[in-house]
């Protein structure tokens, strides 16, 4: 009587029905995985361009703080013109350039010299610096420099 019942229960009609809700279970399974997965690969792809791009932006920053190094290394004060830092060219992706433009200057007294006066002159400096990707940082800076009055 056992094995009547035993071989009810693995009959091949019982079997038929149940073999493709399995399959149709783990084929919805893979499905979501995929799409975890894709999601994920376009998640990482985003972060990675973001980071690059965060990095080209420094790198363009930090032409620019270059360029105004640069004018400010070169110590010609020539209050007649503007003097240009130029591009360094050759099509580069990182570039910068820098201006300096003077401004105006004062005459002011010089506390504790026996100068007795002292002129001041104004520069302003603005420098771009240019990255990939169309990474631009513009800084400006401004400088005294001191001389004796002419007055």
């Amino acid at each position: 009587m056992r094995n009547q019942q035993s071989a009810r229960a693995f009959s091949p009609g019982l079997r038929t029905r149940q073999g493709g809700a399995t399959l149709i279970v783990g084929l919805v399974l893979l499905l979501v995985l995929t799409v975890v997965g894709v999601s994920g690969m376009n998640t990482a792809t985003m972060e990675v361009a973001m980071a690059a791009n965060t990095q080209f932006q420094q790198d363009a920053f930090q032409l620019a703080e270059d360029g105004i190094d640069i004018a400010l290394a070169q110590k010609v004060y020539a209050p007649a013109q503007p003097r240009t830092v130029a591009w360094l060219g050759g099509g580069a992706a990182y570039d910068r350039q820098a201006v300096t433009t003077p401004r105006d200057s004062i005459n002011a007294p010089a506390f504790g010299s026996s100068v007795g006066a002292i002129r001041t002159f104004h520069w302003d400096v603005v420098s771009v610096g240019r990255g990939p990707r169309n990474a631009i940082s513009t800084h400006n800076q401004s400088f005294y420099v001191p001389a004796a009055s002419t007055d």
